[in-house]
């Protein structure tokens, strides 16, 4: 049982308690724990790639803090599907005790397990599939098989004697999927008949209307692409998205072009997918990239990553001219063949307009059908809640916008409204004799990974960052008697991104030496008192000169 803080009193005896520690209010760092008689299921563990607001960041991870001490507690990871923002964190909780077993469909292990054999961690990995159930401690397991935008994706049913929480993952209702893997209604509709007590569900096209696009739509439209081009083809992709990479080599071999994958991720995925009878390849089809380079141009596709922007991908560096094989110029046509995740916007249309800037033909989700969306719109999503018939509901997957939207939905199909849960990440839910009640917070902070730091950096070390590329950076160096307070050397002031023209600061000096003599007048000799009046001067002085605000870096040397 919990024990009790200030803020989460202990969970009752037989009851079922929920924690989404990510995936609420943004795409990504999904992660939720089950806990059950002392017991606790993890299911999903992503990240988040950061966005403009998080200068220098490399990935956002869940905050796993409130689990910390009680990992000898955690049954299982249970993982839907192996896209990043549902397994990139599993290495990072591993590395605090990696004994914890996976659990997984046959690719997104496989997935997993690539990213941990490069940190040398060799998991326990438990393979599952649809239709197979699994007793993992007090917590009985039963997958389901659903059609998303990456093969072998699953839901998950857990059951306990406090009730059966079903979590749909990602997914979305394609009726012609190109693996032929449609997700299980009758599965979901079995369950709604046996008593879902509360569904869980992705939530991130709950404001689109309608039903999705069948994938199969999008094999003419490459089709008439790839017929169209006079010379290189470059189709940026998720590296992990096998049915799009599939329709591409199809395209490929019908025109008679080779193919070659470009990014780290991509080839290695692919080379999974291969290995995994997922991605059918004709012999001869698939070179290297120096091979690629030497054939003439109407004769490449070259396979890449980089869709939503990214600036160190495959098409990032390509977009920025520094890609040490592709050079884009007129002639290339290039497709971005992904949709947009929410917060990706400016990068990815940045790499549009430098493509296009190089001469390239671009080609993406605004003007042609080259991507339909993984993520169930609002139509299927209304259909599961109909077919589930759940207690209570927890949207989950989406921005706020998206939960909303979701959970009136669920209104909608007939869950009253106080068994409706809107929750942010760290929020505490019980479910308790059928009913869910928020009862508590738990920390769940973004977790910034920077290089190989790990946590080092909180939002007031971003603020400064973004201060500095906003506004740039001043400093003011100033030598003072240390018994006097009189200034004796300086003030030397410089900057960077600030100002190129170095009379700039000539004005600020003597308006420095004047406060620090008059401190010293005060008697004000504490170093770093004297520092804040140095920063006081500069800062008054550039924004009455130049409406600006910079960082101030002040400096009172003692002698």
């Amino acid at each position: 049982m919990t024990e009790a803080t200030p803020e989460l009193p202990p969970l009752a005896t037989g009851g079922l308690r929920v924690i989404p520690l990510g995936g609420l209010g943004v795409i990504g760092r999904n992660m939720t724990v089950l806990e059950y008689d002392g017991k606790l299921l993890i299911v999903d563990c992503g990240v988040l790639f950061p966005d403009l607001e998080a200068p220098g960041v490399d990935l956002i991870l869940p905050d796993f803090s409130a689990i910390l001490d009680r990992l000898g507690d955690v049954e299982a990871i249970v993982l839907t599907h192996g896209h990043e923002d549902h397994i990139g964190a599993v290495p990072y909780l591993l590395e605090c005790k990696p004994d914890i077993p996976l659990v997984g469909s046959h690719f997104t292990l496989a997935l997993v397990e690539a990213k941990l054999a490069e940190r040398r961690i060799t998991p326990y990995g438990l393979t599952v599939a649809e239709g197979r159930v699994e007793h993992l401690g007090p917590f009985e397991c039963e997958f389901f098989a659903v059609n998303h935008s990456i093969p072998d994706a699953l839901a998950v049913a857990v059951t306990t004697p406090a009730g059966t929480v079903l979590h749909t993952g990602d997914f979305k209702m394609d009726q012609l999927p190109l693996d032929g893997r449609l997700t299980d209604l009758s599965g979901f509709a079995r369950m709604g008949t046996r008593g879902v007590d509360l569904l869980l569900s992705d939530s991130t096209n709950a404001e689109t209307p309608g039903f999705v696009t069948p994938e199969r739509q999008i094999g003419p439209v490459l089709d008439a692409i790839f017929a169209g081009a006079p010379g290189r083809i470059i189709i940026a992709s998720f590296a992990s998205h096998v049915h799009r990479v599939q329709q591409v080599l199809d395209a490929a071999a019908a025109h008679g072009r080779s193919v070659a994958f470009i990014g780290r991720s991509m080839v290695r995925n692919m080379g999974i997918a291969r290995d995994l009878g997922l991605l059918s390849i004709a012999p001869g089809l698939v070179v290297g990239i120096d091979e690629a380079m030497a054939l003439p141009p109407e004769r490449i596709v070259l396979m890449s990553t980089g869709s939503q922007g990214e600036p160190m991908s495959a098409l990032g560096r390509m977009a920025n001219g520094d890609h040490r094989h592709v050079v884009v110029g007129t002639g290339d046509t290039i497709v971005l063949a992904s949709s947009l995740v929410p917060g990706n916007e400016t990068a990815v249309y940045r790499v549009i307009n430098r493509l296009s800037h190089a001469g390239a033909t671009v080609i993406h989700k605004d003007v042609a059908k080259v991507h339909v969306s993984g993520h169930a719109p609002a139509g299927e999503l209304l259909y599961v809640l109909n077919v589930v018939k759940p207690r209570n509901f927890i949207p989950v997957h989406g921005e706020w916008r998206h939960l909303r939207a979701h959970a009136n939905l669920a209104i909608d199909a007939k869950v009253p409204a106080d068994h409706i849960v809107l929750c942010e990440d760290g929020d505490v839910v019980d479910l308790i004799e059928g009913r869910i009640r928020k009862v508590g917070h738990v920390d769940s902070r973004y977790i910034y990974v920077d290089g190989l730091a790990v946590g080092d950096i909180g939002e007031p070390l971003l603020s400064e960052r973004r201060i500095l590329g906003d506004g740039g950076f001043i400093a003011a160096t100033v030598v003072v008697d240390s018994v006097t307070g009189k200034v004796v050397g300086g003030p030397a002031v410089s900057a960077k991104g600030f100002s190129e023209d170095p009379s700039a600061f000539d004005p600020v000096v003597p308006l420095i030496t004047d406060a620090l003599d008059r401190a010293a007048a005060d008697g004000i000799v504490e170093h770093r008192q004297l520092q804040q009046v140095v920063r006081r001067v500069v800062g008054r002085w550039v924004n009455e000169t130049y409406r600006r605000r910079p960082m101030i870096v002040p400096t009172v040397v003692e002698v």
